[in-house]
């Protein structure tokens, strides 16, 4: 299954949601319990209509969904959510009812609302379709990110047979835009707001999901995201692997102008490499398209409707040629052509008796 950059959304199981804290984390599990159709949703014996993307019902569900115990800081979130634009949320200060609608959401229903059966999906049940750059607004307000943030972050810029990243052929990759195939500490750190060294350990914590390639010297590493839903399981690729198509890239660009540092650089290659390699493997199979057939071994020669050595026999209706008295002015359908100066390995001789 083809996971490119150029597609706006991304799957995530609800049962893999981001773990630890993090404004994205609380995005992702009110995302997890919203309606994914149009309906009436029950809440304390009250009926709600709610449409896709949105909840209806109270401030203790909401701190059940959140995971939290406190109102204070469950209100503190929706504000902050609603501040950066990821929702838009309503509470009556009289009836206590608190309704929420996500501002990013995938289904956008015009039909008919579903009178029976149930608008929430199964806790742990099925996936959301979240948007690609829903982490961005994050990095614009240079906010710093916590945990269940960079995981996201992460699982958002991931790619599977990407043109560009040959890598992703193996393994759904992280790709941070067409040039970002191969990620450094210090990038991820500067996007994120951390040292290097928390980087380091988050990667170490989250080996589970986000698998870490260090590739020699300072290019950088590869992240794997092996907990993307495929169509059929991906095996991990094999270190030697990797390397043999580093290897590859560097001696496929090794007369090419450096530009900007090492990571930079192998990056430019990356994207060139995998998009030439890409293009040859479709050739390849165009070629491969085509029908072999056996070495002609007989050539005839047809008489065209205007050439002079023909004769029309009425009788039987068909067409004679007339002799020739010279053999090597033998004359194919329309133009003279001298026998004896063709070269002799152009012919197929058949043997007999």
């Amino acid at each position: 299954m083809k996971c490119l950059m150029k597609y706006e959304w991304v799957k995530l199981r609800r049962d893999t949601l981001p773990v630890g804290k993090g404004i994205m984390g609380a995005w992702a599990k009110l995302a997890a319990r919203a309606a994914f159709r149009k309906g009436h949703a029950s809440y304390c014996g009250h009926k709600n209509a709610v449409s896709p993307g949105m909840w209806s019902g109270g401030i203790v569900g909401l701190k059940s969904i959140l995971g939290i115990r406190s109102r204070t800081q469950a209100l503190e979130i929706m504000d902050k959510l609603s501040a950066l634009g990821y929702l838009k949320y309503t509470l009556d200060g009289k009836t206590k009812k608190l309704t929420y609608q996500l501002t990013d959401w995938v289904v956008k229903c015009s039909g008919e609302e579903c009178m029976n059966g149930t608008v929430y999906a199964t806790d742990g049940f099925g996936f959301l379709c979240l948007p690609r750059n829903i982490t961005q607004r994050l990095v614009e307000e240079q906010y710093i990110f916590d945990e269940a943030d960079a995981w996201l972050d992460l699982w958002c810029h991931t790619v599977s047979e990407e043109p560009g990243n040959a890598f992703s052929f193996m393994t759904p990759a992280v790709q941070y835009g067409n040039y970002g195939a191969i990620l450094t500490m210090e990038k991820l750190g500067q996007r994120w707001g951390w040292e290097k060294t928390k980087v380091w350990r988050f990667f170490k914590k989250h080996g589970d999901v986000f698998v870490l390639y260090r590739l020699p010297g300072s290019y950088g590493c590869l992240v794997f995201n092996k907990s993307y839903p495929m169509d059929t399981e991906v095996p991990l690729p094999k270190q030697t692997e990797i390397l043999r198509i580093l290897d590859e890239i560097r001696i496929w660009g090794a007369n090419t102008h450096k530009v900007g540092s090492d990571n930079d650089h192998i990056n430019r290659l990356v994207a060139w490499y995998s998009r030439n390699a890409v293009e040859k493997s479709i050739d390849n199979v165009e070629e491969n398209r085509v029908a072999l057939s056996d070495s002609i071994i007989r050539a005839y020669f047809s008489p065209c409707w205007n050439c002079k050595n023909c004769e029309y026999v009425c009788r039987s209706k068909e067409y004679s040629v007339l002799k020739v008295q010279e053999t090597n002015k033998i004359r194919g359908p329309c133009r003279p052509t001298d026998i004896t100066k063709i070269a002799k390995e152009l012919f197929y001789h058949e043997q007999t008796g």
